[in-house]
Parts: structure tokens; C-alpha cells; sequence
């Protein structure tokens, strides 16, 4: 799910940033890195990414990136199947306790239905009314910062929050570098360098009582995922 995340936001900003150059324009990657918030650095891999997929996407030395002339996207087509699996994905994401990325994702699939062919529509739509999800054991909780923190992550951009642990009454200031995030049990835990710990340390999302993400960006430390998994350090959630 994680790297699920992750890809959606990278998707949207590449398909953005190749609507962009469609339209003949000749874009800097300092203007990219202004419109979508994120570093030159992100965007030099958006363009690799957007070059690995055979976008021919041309430089003009000290102008900027462009469309070769002539090429053109061909329109989106969901099969009966992909489609379906976005309404399946969509009544687990109405699951989710985190309000920002329930409405995020809401909107995304307005958007995305409206590319689906007439016949597509009505099937997805016959699926929609026969799915259900039942979670029998549900805590209260909620957030409404996932959306954001995603933004960070991409981004590296610091993070400060107050975040409270389940044995204490008053929240502690943590200034943080957000590098990846998982959900186990419905809930959303953020891995980060924390500095008043000096190590990594995992947060639940929805306790953290406030939060500010800061235009200052970190340099990444190397952090990999799969290697925090495969050390364990993930069971006890250490905050």
C-alpha cells in the first residue's frame, strides 16, 4: 500500500506535467518544481520516468524541456476489468479513518470515470451497488493529515508535530524527516528520522495532534523500506 501511495502521487504529477508539455509550452525545471511544490531534483526524475515510458520529451539547451514536434497521447482506455478493480480499490479507500485522503481519492475517481467508455460506466456503476467492506473490529480514531504528509515525503520536506503517545497526557514537539508510511490494522504509521530520538522513529498518523510542513528540505539519509521491514524495527512502533 505504501508504494501504492507513493505511485498515485507521482502519477498525477507526471500525467500534469505531460499535459503541460502538450500544449507546446517550453517549461523549465525550476517553473516545474515552483507549480507542483517539489524539489528541481524530483522533477529531473519525473522527466527520466516520462522518458523511460517513451514520451519523447526534448531539451533545449538553456530554454527548458518540450514535446517533440508531431507527437501526440493517445485517449485513456480502461478495460472492463482495470475498471472494476478502481471500484473495488475505491470502497477500501472509504474504509480509511483519514479524511484527506478519502476526499483526494474521491476526487481522483470523478476524474477517472469520466474517461471510462458508456458501457464501462454502467457495469462499474451495477459493481458499485453489489461491494461491500465490513470491518468488525474498528477504533475510534481518525486524522486528517495523510494527504499532506504524502506531499512531504515526495517533497523532503521537515515536518513539526506534536504527537502524543497513548501513555502520555500531554503531546511532545518532534521535529521530524518523513521518509516512508504503512498502514497495518486501519491505521497509518509514518516512518521518520525524529531529532529529539536521533534514529528513526514510527508515528501513528492519527495521533499526532498538530502539525506544520516547513519549505526547508532534508537530504535523504538512504532510508529503505523493505530494509526497515526486514529489521523488524516495525512491530513495537517505536515513537
Amino acid at each position: 500500500m505504501v508504494h501504492y501511495l507513493c505511485f498515485m502521487s507521482q502519477l498525477a504529477r507526471l500525467i500534469a506535467i505531460l499535459t503541460l508539455l502538450k500544449s507546446r509550452r517550453v517549461l523549465t525545471a525550476t517553473e516545474m518544481s515552483e507549480r507542483f511544490d517539489v524539489s528541481i531534483r524530483t522533477i529531473y526524475r519525473d522527466i527520466r520516468k516520462l522518458e523511460e515510458a517513451g514520451i519523447p520529451v526534448t531539451t533545449i539547451e538553456g530554454r527548458g524541456y518540450t514535446l517533440m514536434d508531431g507527437y501526440t497521447v493517445a485517449p485513456v482506455q480502461f478495460t472492463e476489468k482495470e475498471a472494476n478493480a478502481l471500484i473495488t480499490a475505491h470502497h477500501l479507500v472509504r474504509q480509511s479513518k483519514d479524511q484527506s485522503f478519502v476526499n483526494d481519492f474521491e476526487d481522483a475517481i470523478t476524474k477517472i470515470k469520466s474517461v471510462f467508455r458508456t458501457s464501462i460506466l454502467e457495469q462499474s456503476e451495477i459493481l458499485d451497488e453489489k461491494i461491500a467492506v465490513i470491518n468488525i473490529h474498528r477504533e475510534q480514531f481518525a486524522s486528517n493529515a495523510l494527504s499532506e504528509i504524502q506531499l512531504a515525503i515526495i517533497g523532503q520536506n521537515f515536518i513539526e508535530i506534536d504527537y502524543q503517545k497513548p501513555t502520555d497526557d500531554t503531546p511532545l514537539f518532534r521535529k521530524i524527516e518523513p521518509y516512508a508510511m504503512y498502514s497495518v490494522n486501519n491505521k497509518w504509521i509514518l516512518v521518520s528520522w525524529c531529532y529529539l530520538r536521533k534514529d528513526y522513529r514510527a508515528f501513528r498518523i492519527d495521533r499526532i495532534r498538530r502539525f506544520k510542513i516547513l519549505s526547508e528540505q532534508f537530504e535523504d539519509r538512504g532510508f529503505n523500506l523493505q530494509m526497515y521491514f526486514a529489521m523488524d524495527r516495525y512491530d513495537g512502533h517505536k515513537s
